[in-house]
Formats: structure tokens, sequence, C-alpha cells
């Protein structure tokens, strides 16, 4: 009886590759819409999730900067992104209040079919707030499973966003002059949504419309905010350097001042919302779902490879393995995390001409 034939080295190969391939997760890219003070971009392909970012206080859609910036994440994650308007652009960005922008935001994702399977979210500025509205809020909405924030004033600001000397400045000047914590000024001032003074935190707890209820600071506690945040795979939050636009800055962090004082800046981990873990911002902390990144640069100026390096990894349907890379990491205390080279502070523009690998895509707010 003829011996039966060893398998040969060639057939070992090819079954230890097919066995890899078959216990290989597959990363597949999602939809994304951007979300900005006014608007929102989102754009999605048929065989991927879309990824959503918000733009900023002032932006539309098609300012030049965000329209750019959704092509180039666009192309490098082979999905599309979308921009949802809200209302009529600049001015309802400064003057429709901020859980109205989200109820809108909220029935488009809805209506989108593209978005059903799920998708990310990119929030740039005052969009974070209103994208995470959406994930707090939005019942019945197709599934988050990415946020990318690039300068969101999470834990609120202490000042209103500068603004310049166009007549809605002016209006708004004189809005705030009126009282912030009106009743008057948190209907017509969306910043004044999230605007959190240290030194009045009672007016603040009973008069504020969004943010309280947002960071479920609220005496009764919403226990399906807290679910929906913290079902999230990835919390990339990117902190701007220089940045001149949020008081303090480490609000991109969920840091902030104490109750009753402008000092010191609290980290994020040292806060009562953390501790005692209102959004479960805790809860993905731990499970080292948060991802922690500093860039140079004013608010919201960032360059193509920062693009590449912290945003573009989390356009996808699961859950990062990346090393937390951030530079200055003594702001998050205990928190953990892994140093990287500090990069030179880049020159912000406001037009993209020219624009190199390491300039910056400007965003700004106008």
């Amino acid at each position: 009886m003829a011996a039966e034939a060893s398998p040969s080295p060639l057939s070992f190969f090819f079954i230890i590759l097919v066995t890899v391939f078959a216990l290989t997760p597959i990363a597949h890219s999602i939809p994304f819409i951007v979300l900005h003070a006014e608007e929102a971009l989102v754009e999605a392909t048929k065989s991927s999730k879309k990824p959503q970012f918000g733009h900023g206080l002032g932006d539309k859609c098609t300012n030049r900067g965000i329209t750019h910036f959704t092509e180039l994440l666009g192309n490098w994650s082979g999905s599309q992104g979308y921009c949802i308007e809200i209302g009529d652009g600049t001015w309802d960005s400064w003057i429709m209040p901020l859980m109205e922008q989200t109820a809108i935001v909220c029935e488009k994702v809805k209506e989108m079919t593209e978005l059903s399977e799920g998708y990310s979210i990119i929030g740039l500025s005052q969009g974070n707030v209103i994208a995470r509205g959406v994930i707090e809020f939005c019942d019945g909405g197709p599934p988050v499973k990415n946020f990318v924030s690039l300068g969101g004033p999470h834990a609120g600001t202490a000042s209103v966003p500068l603004c310049g000397t166009s007549f809605i400045c002016i209006l708004v000047d004189n809005l705030i002059k009126s009282g912030i914590y009106s009743d008057y000024v948190q209907e017509h001032l969306a910043p004044s949504g999230y605007l959190k003074i240290p030194t009045d935190i009672t007016n603040y707890m009973e008069r504020c419309r969004f943010l309280p209820k947002l960071n479920n600071e609220i005496i009764d506690k919403n226990s399906t905010y807290k679910e929906r945040f913290s079902s999230l795979q990835n919390l990339v939050l990117i902190m701007f350097e220089h940045d001149t636009i949020l008081i303090p800055k480490e609000t991109s962090w969920f840091g902030y001042y104490p109750d009753g004082s402008f000092s010191p800046t609290l980290p994020a981990n040292k806060t009562e919302l953390y501790i005692k873990d209102w959004i479960g911002l805790k809860t993905l902390d731990e499970a080292g779902k948060v991802k922690f990144f500093s860039v140079p640069g004013n608010h919201l100026a960032i360059s193509r490879t920062d693009m590449k390096t912290y945003i573009l990894p989390y356009l996808e349907d699961q859950a990062s393995n990346r090393t937390v890379i951030m530079d200055s990491s003594s702001r998050r205390g205990s928190m953990s995390s892994s140093s990287s080279s500090s990069s030179s502070i880049r020159n912000f523009v406001m037009e993209l001409v020219g624009l190199t690998k390491n300039r910056p895509l400007q965003l700004t707010v106008d």
C-alpha cells in the first residue's frame, strides 16, 4: 500500500494564512458627519460606516477650511463626509438655542439611511456639545461608534468665544451685558448654554439651559445619558496647546476650575463629573477608550500630519488598541499615558492657499 504523501510546506503556509485571516478582526471605515455651531457636515458610503464631525461657532458648511477638512478625511479613510446644515448658518450658530440645534441634527441623522448601521462624529468647537447632545439625547437615532472632539468646551467655558466687530458681535455684546443666565440671553445666545462662571455656580445650575443637563450635573441624574455616552468605542479629545478661545483650554479634556474659583485648573479626573461618573467618562477611561491628545496651535489649527495621527485611526468600526500619546501629561493628573516628542508650533492661516503637509488646516471661528 502506497504511503500517503505528506503535506508540502506550501500547504502548511496556506493553512496558517487562512487561519490568520479568519481570526483577524476586519476594521471597516465608518461614515462621518461634521458638526459645527450653525451647521453640520456629513458624508457616507454604502459599504462603510460614516464619520461625523461638527464645525465651530460662526462656521458654515461652505467654509473652505471645513470643506477641505472633510474631503481630506474622506479621501484618507475611504468614507465620505456630510455637512448637516442647522438653520441659517452663521446667524443661527449664535442665536439658536443649543437644545434646538441638537434636535435638528437628531432628526437629520435619523433620516439618513447611510448612517443606520452606525457612524462616527467629529466635532469642531461648539459643534462638540451639539454632537454630545445627539449622543445623549437623541432617542431612536443610529448608534455613534466613535467621537473625535477638536477643541470642545465639554466642561464649559468661562468666557464667551471671541467674536469680532461685525453687527452680530455688537448684538452678542449687548446680550452678554444683560446677564448671561437671564432667560432672554439663554434663549437668544447659543454659547450661553455652555458658559460656566465658576463664581456664579448657583445661577449656572438653576438657569443655564444646556450644559448642566448635558453633563448630568442636574439633581435628578439621568442614567440614559451615561449609558449612551459610555457606549462609545472611542472618545478622542484633542486640545490645542495655545487655544485662546476656550477658557480654560483644558475644558477640551473635561478639565475645569473648581466651583467658586478661577484657579487652579483641575484635570478631568479631579472633577466631580469624572469622580462620580455622571456621564460615563470614568467608565470609558478605565476601559481604555478615552484618548487625550494635545497638539500645537491655536483653536482648531490642526495640520494634516496631526489629522492623520489623531483622527484617521478612529474612523473605523473597531475599538482601537493605540497607545495614548500626548504632550502635556501632567494636566491629567494620574491618568496613564505615553509621552511623545513635542512637535514645533505651527503658524496657522485663515485660508488654505498653499497648505503644505505640516501647515495647519485652519478652521478658526471668523
